[in-house]
């Protein structure tokens, strides 16, 4: 089959590797009709390379159609149309039962210290093959993947795998109260998404935040209030609050925030060193561009929630600890637990398309695309806010 994989920082090809085959009683195969392209996976593009190996397999937001299943996979057939989630989890261990998927422990990555097995992202969370690829062999799907009706093109149900659940769960950890008010930091896939459930639960007050006019634009042509990142929007957006800024904001940016020369400088040198040498740095000295994180700090009212949905990885990253207890801040952050959300969000992915999904990917693209998809993504080119690769 054709699949996307990474050979180096800034360096990934369309090649023909091994098909994928059942090799679990409760495995499937599905044959990949849509795989998104997600903000993290610019984070392997470059800055998580030293836990990247060569030709490992890309993506992690897929749907597609059951072409085999385990043995011991009933709830399954081929022929089924399903959306699989980015984390690999079981249904019945202790943390799937507490709805944290993301931290299931039969399929933890316990050598390395992390928490469930997710597609196509690193050594850390267990090299597992991608998405982006022409088929996926899928763990655990007598529990995973998402049923989904014929009829409806992918882009209805494609961002269940990972965009909409990220976003839900990132609005639902803000915990905005009635009549309160929410500034999203970063207008990329997440970000925007965030930006449209806030509007359908109802938060009065949505304030987007970017420094990419295309994606500001995007955002204000659906009623969010947006601001282009600079010195000044922390006031501005404190002067529409009444002086004491949101209720709460969440941080969609991550690792790679604008700014902070220093620590993209680290996050290079560990990218281009020998790879032990690499990995042992980014385990324990590494640091995040922490610019969005900070802002959100500073802009969140006094006892308000940060909610940080923005995927860090830093080690030994500095944080302003008398900020954060002087002002009360809650903050919640993690992983998105997929399946904990889909009974949630599945009653809007209807004809009347309330968050709007029909419409969200700006780029659709073969397969064979994607290396210049990702570098067009890096540079955020072209007004590429989200792509659907169709293998």
């Amino acid at each position: 089959m054709r699949a996307l994989t990474w050979h180096g920082p800034r360096d990934v090809r369309v090649e023909t590797v091994p098909d994928p085959s059942v090799q679990e009683p409760t495995d499937a195969v599905i044959r990949v009709t849509s795989s998104g392209l997600c903000g993290s996976d610019l984070h392997l593009y470059e800055v998580l390379a030293p836990f990247m190996h060569e030709g490992d397999l890309l993506g992690h937001e897929p749907m597609g159609v059951v072409e085999e299943v385990g043995s011991e996979v009933t709830g399954l057939r081929p022929g089924d149309r399903v959306v699989v989630p980015f984390q690999i989890a079981c249904g019945h261990c202790f943390m799937c039962e507490q709805g944290l998927q993301t931290q299931c422990e039969t399929t933890q990555v316990r050598e390395q210290g992390m928490g469930a097995r997710l597609f196509g992202y690193t050594s850390l969370y267990g090299a597992v093959p991608g998405a982006q690829a022409e088929f996926l062999r899928v763990p655990h799907a007598d529990y995973g993947p998402i049923r989904v009706p014929e009829g409806p093109p992918d882009d209805r149900f494609v961002y269940l795998s990972d965009v909409l659940p990220t976003a839900w769960q990132a609005v639902r950890y803000a915990a905005v109260p009635p009549g309160g008010s929410l500034a999203v930091l970063g207008l990329g896939p997440i970000g925007d998404m965030c930006c449209r459930i806030a509007q359908h639960l109802g938060v009065e007050q949505v304030f987007g935040v970017d420094v990419v006019p295309e994606r500001l634009d995007r955002a204000a042509r659906r009623g969010v209030s947006t601001f282009r990142f600079d010195d000044h929007t922390v006031e501005e957006i404190r002067e529409r609050t009444g002086g004491r800024g949101p209720d709460a904001v969440i941080d969609a940016v991550g690792m790679e925030a604008h700014g902070a020369p220093a620590a993209r400088a680290a996050q290079r040198l560990a990218t281009r060193l020998p790879r032990g040498m690499g990995t042992r740095l980014m385990s324990t000295a590494g640091v995040d561009r922490l610019t969005a994180l900070l802002t959100a700090i500073d802009l969140v009212r006094r006892g308000g929630t940060v909610s940080l949905s923005g995927v860090y990885g830093g080690m030994v990253d500095p944080l302003p600890m008398l900020t954060l207890f002087d002002k009360q801040i809650q903050v919640r952050m993690g992983q998105a637990n997929v399946r904990r959300w889909v009974d949630e969000i599945m009653p809007l992915l209807t004809d009347d398309d309330p968050l709007g999904v029909d419409s969200f990917a700006t780029h659709r693209l073969p397969l064979a695309e994607a290396p210049r998809a990702y570098a067009a993504f890096q540079r955020k080119a072209g007004g590429m806010v989200k792509t659907l690769f169709q293998p």
